[in-house]
């Protein structure tokens, strides 16, 4: 997703002429008044206003964000109101007619925008960009008064902006088409929960206004601490930056270099933002083969591999001690080998520990196999590795494994079936076997993301999309609460009646008003002692991108600081295959999602 910096100016003679200067001073895009000399309503011959060829049709929709006119489409009064829907129709008809599919910004004057939805409701063509101030623009008029009561105050900084955008999201049917322009404001800096909450939501640009800048030593514009830490949140989240100007500042060349500055110390750059908010349906690996794209994927992680080589060099260092190592075998079993990742993991150990292994390889994929021939016949010739193209549950090993090593964990932990497949598998490791990992636990939490709900509701099918749990790397999104615990599953399992279905009912108190709109699921597994991986955000493993976290949907609903989210979530088994159930049972019953499996499940 590509940033840009946008130069803000009104009160401009020339629009060819505003993108010119944009340009000179770093400015990719410009925003302005749809009708900077007022556009008549009736066009005739000697119409004042500009052609549509002051510009070609690329630039128009590329270099320009056209502001409609600030008018009462709200007003209580009927005159009032016919007259500014008029107005603001005249300035849509216009923009319309410049781009094809542009970018049109409007301000929310207040809580009630009923009408602007309907209207904006009506329009089939371009982006909707909704300018909302991040604070009550009240507060900043009580710096100049000197009889503000304590009172007056405190309604003023109750009135919260972020309810107005959640009251016209509503009044949009969560429309993808509109998205948030942030207004900044230097006489109210956001509190940290604020800007947290902000991130939840389809955030195209934050607009920052000249005052905020400030001189350095070195005589140069700059921003406080404080708001390069706020704006930058909203960078990594991939926001663009809107600078507002006055059309006699001489400083445009310098805001421009430094947000460009603070755009790349804070643009979060990896090679997986195409993945970010992508909704992807989980792996089914006992019933599809995995492609060499999704291996090498996995294989790339520069710490999945390093930490379970670490595991393994403990396992090895208790099973065979200094004196017998010389003498001493140890049988380790890599349950799905892929392309030799964890393989090679096992013999990294072997080396540094100075232990001698016997590895047998056991995978499914008939085309992983080939794989993993040659590099016995290339990179292994002399160690003692045996390749089986079988299913781990149906394997009848030669002898029975000292260690068993795996990563059948998804994101969730238990959502590839990894306790139905190392359950099937433990008949294959001694009774004093180590079993690597040895315990997933999964987590959940409740979450707010717009954009998310709206990937969600562009899936189509015959079973609703929110019947699915999903795979995402969740950027656009406000932790509503802190993940907590749900299911946890030990290996090996020693127990003579297994069951992994499970149930749990978990509560969570919001902090801050905001939209339900799904379950953020995630885990942590222990692999060997200490030796830990996490993709929970409390404990997520530095550089690991192995998993990305789930996400299960719900129809969203807006909750209030202090209420408690209540949500039961179930782990159901039959013959056939596994399945998640989930519902939000409180401040609101909402439906259960996915009974029976009718949607997402594991096929055994």
């Amino acid at each position: 997703m590509s940033y840009y910096v946008c130069l803000h100016q009104e009160g401009i003679n020339s629009i060819p002429g505003l993108v010119k200067k944009g340009l000179a001073h770093n400015y990719t895009v410009v925003a302005t008044s749809v009708n900077p000399n007022t556009l008549p309503f009736d066009p005739f011959e000697d119409d004042p206003t500009y052609p549509g060829t002051l510009l070609n049709a690329v630039e128009w929709t590329s270099r320009i964000i056209l502001i409609l006119s600030d008018v009462a489409i709200d007003s209580p009064n009927a005159k009032v109101r016919a007259q500014a829907e008029r107005i603001l129709m005249r300035d849509i008809t216009w923009a319309e007619h410049l781009q094809t599919n542009g970018s049109v910004m409007v301000r929310l004057r207040g809580p009630k925008n009923k009408q602007l939805a309907e209207i904006i409701k009506g329009r089939t063509k371009g982006n909707w960009f909704i300018q909302v101030p991040i604070t009550n623009p009240e507060l900043g008029t009580f710096e100049h008064r000197t009889d503000a009561t304590d009172e007056e105050v405190s309604q003023a900084e109750s009135i919260d902006p972020w309810s107005w955008w959640n009251d016209f999201r509503f009044e949009m049917d969560h429309s993808s088409k509109v998205k948030v322009v942030l207004d900044l404001r230097d006489s109210d800096r956001p509190s940290r929960e604020t800007v947290r909450r902000w991130l939840g939501e389809p955030i195209e640009a934050v607009m920052i206004p000249s005052s905020l800048f400030v001189r350095n030593r070195y005589n140069y514009f700059v921003l406080h601490g404080e708001w390069q830490v706020i704006i930058g949140h909203f960078i990594a989240a991939r926001a663009k930056i809107i600078v507002s100007v006055n059309p006699t500042d001489k400083s445009l060349l310098q805001y421009a270099d430094y947000m460009n500055k603070l755009i790349n110390d804070n643009c979060d750059s990896h090679n997986l933002n195409s993945y970010e908010n992508a909704l992807e349906i989980p792996l089914q690996p006992l019933c599809d083969n995995l492609d060499c794209w999704t291996y090498e994927i996995f294989e790339k992680d520069p710490v999945k591999y390093k930490l379970y080589q670490e595991a393994i060099q403990k396992a090895l260092l208790e099973c065979v001690t200094d004196e017998e190592a010389d003498k001493k075998l140890t049988v380790v079993m890599v349950l799905g080998g892929g392309r030799g990742p964890l393989a090679r993991a096992v013999f990294n150990a072997a080396d540094l520990t100075k232990r001698k292994v016997r590895v047998y390889i056991i995978e499914k994929n008939v085309c992983a196999i080939r794989t993993l021939s040659n590099m016995v016949k290339t990179l292994w010739p002399k160690k003692d590795v045996h390749i089986f193209s079988k299913d781990m549950r149906h394997f009848s090993p030669p002898e029975l494994a000292d260690i068993l090593v795996s990563e059948l964990l998804g994101s969730f932990g238990d959502n590839e079936l990894s306790p139905e497949c190392l359950d099937g598998a433990a008949k294959l490791l001694k009774p004093n076997g180590i079993s690597i990992p040895c315990k997933s636990t999964s987590y959940i939490n409740p979450l707010m993301s717009a954009v998310l709900h709206n990937n969600v509701e562009q899936f189509s099918g015959v079973v609703s999309a929110f019947n699915y749990g999903y795979v995402a790397l969740l950027k656009s999104i406000y932790h509503i609460a802190e993940p907590q615990t749900l299911f946890e599953f030990t290996h090996p399992n020693r127990t003579d009646q297994i069951d992994n279905s499970r149930y749990k009912e978990l509560s969570f108190t919001v902090s801050k008003d905001c939209v339900l709109h799904g379950i953020g699921g995630y885990f942590d597994t222990v692999l060997y002692e200490n030796i830990i991986l996490s993709i929970n955000p409390l404990t997520h493993t530095e550089g690991m991108f192995s998993w990305f976290p789930m996400f299960f949907p719900t129809h969203p609903h807006t909750v209030k600081a202090g209420d408690t989210i209540s949500i039961k979530f179930w782990r159901r088994v039959d013959a056939e295959k596994v399945w998640y159930e989930w519902q939000v049972c409180s401040p609101f019953e909402g439906c259960v999602h996915n009974v029976d499996g009718t949607g997402y499940n594991m096929r055994l």
